[in-house]
């Protein structure tokens, strides 16, 4: 089995305890890697004395060569401090996976793209979001009876409507659908269920892994295969 090792001491956290268990999960993609490893980088909790502790989620996740960025915390100034304190190079990453649009996980994007301004970056296809996604114009209701000048566009709008994003420059990759990003890592989008998060969609990350085993998530959410997964796919959920 590829062993794992954790730097931060931030393991408490909701989103440290996905990683943990999405990478505990992945004895059947080969032999052991000696590098396979998960760094928090922003979080509220810990023990290490260089990290300044605020509210979000940012981790480096390293596993079979791949150097995985999962969300950027909720302030660009202390995820750059955060970031330097480790002596993480921020600039050497395959990709970023951006896990929902909530400021507490994306703010920074602002350091992350001074310094790395080509990266890929994998959002979820969410209408409205920051990441400039536009919604169909089916979204609204037509009234057909109303003269031109009242409706949308004289009547005649877009079949989609154009939106904006705070990084046009950003190399922002839409995710609507399973998407295998690399050899046995697979994205997998979902809605978000709970009536506060109305249209909040949210991105997991999915590993290869064998069929018998179950993917215990956190808040007692369990799924052993999630329908949309191709077979053998196992999926940790927030």
């Amino acid at each position: 089995m590829p062993r794992l090792t954790f730097k931060g001491d931030t393991m408490r956290s909701r989103f440290s305890f996905a990683l943990v268990v999405l990478l505990f999960l992945l004895p059947c993609l080969g032999a052991a890697q000696s590098g396979n490893r998960v760094t928090i980088l922003y979080d509220a909790f810990g023990k290490a004395p260089a990290m300044t502790k605020a509210w979000g989620f940012s981790a480096l996740v390293e596993y079979g060569g791949k150097r995985i960025l999962f969300d950027t915390g909720g302030n660009a100034e202390i995820f750059e401090h955060n970031v330097k304190a480790l002596g993480v190079d921020l600039t050497k990453l395959d990709f970023v996976v951006l896990s929902h649009r909530h400021g507490d996980h994306i703010s920074g994007l602002n350091y992350l793209l001074r310094i790395n301004p080509t990266v890929k970056i994998y959002t979820p296809a969410e209408p409205w979001g920051p990441f400039g996604w536009g919604p169909p114009n089916s979204f609204y209701r037509k009234d057909e009876s109303l003269a031109a000048n009242m409706r949308y566009f004289d009547g005649n709008p877009p079949d989609t409507i154009s939106a904006s994003t705070p990084w046009p420059q950003a190399n922002f990759v839409r995710v609507d659908a399973t998407t295998e990003i690399a050899p046995g890592i697979f994205l997998v989008p979902r809605a978000a269920v709970r009536t506060d998060e109305f249209h909040r969609v949210l991105l997991r990350i999915a590993v290869q892994s064998s069929p018998t085993r179950a993917a215990h998530t956190y808040r007692d959410y369990v799924t052993p295969v999630h329908r949309d997964c191709p077979p053998q796919i196992h999926v940790h959920v927030r």
